[in-house]
């Protein structure tokens, strides 16, 4: 269960960050902006990765 909601999140910042390029590509988002959301939403994915290979370090005792 818990890395069904991992994934579940991990595919919710992935979807971010299409509507991300749909913002900049449409220009409701400036460049600079969108690099700093975009390293956001990396940083995010990173963990979230992190946590899905090694869940049993963030499960509660």
């Amino acid at each position: 269960m818990f890395i069904s909601k991992l994934a579940d999140s991990d595919g919710e910042a992935s979807e971010t960050q299409v509507w991300l390029d749909f913002a900049r590509d449409c220009g409701y988002l400036a460049q600079e902006r969108y690099v700093e959301l975009t390293a956001g939403y990396e940083g995010v994915g990173r963990m979230l990765g992190a946590m899905i290979a090694h869940p049993e370090k963030f499960k509660p005792l």
